[in-house]
């Protein structure tokens, strides 16, 4: 069994930066960040493939978020930058990926998930 925690979400202002953290308790392959406002379906953000520096990112953040790694920690981070109001959702970290990367079906293991508010 993997477990997964997110931290580091909270409000910012429209422009702010927020960093979240994914701490995993055994290494992975693929560790990916959703996102999901209620009424919606779980959006993929950012994905690594651990150990091989190779990252993918959702056309809707390209340009303003960072997914990155610290292989020594099990831990996973995704930075964020010039939020706007429509990043506004809970944030999720995933692991153990089969099948398509952007689809959250794909994922086995998902973290409880941190609250991202973008205030205008």
């Amino acid at each position: 069994q993997v477990q997964l925690a997110e931290s580091g979400g909270g409000s910012v202002q429209a422009g702010g930066s927020l960093r979240l953290s994914c701490e995993y308790t055994r290494s992975r392959n693929f560790v990916g960040w959703f996102r999901q406002v209620p009424g919606k379906e779980r959006e993929g953000v950012a994905v690594i493939f651990t150990g091989r520096d190779s990252k993918y990112y959702a056309d809707s953040v390209k340009g303003r978020v960072t997914i990155s790694e610290d292989s020594a920690k099990n831990m996973v981070y995704l930075q964020m930058n010039s939020l706007k109001p429509e990043d506004t959702a809970i944030y999720y970290c995933a692991a153990d990926l089969a099948g398509n990367m952007w689809d959250a079906d794909a994922w086995q293991y998902w973290g409880q998930g941190t609250q991202v508010t973008v205030s205008s």
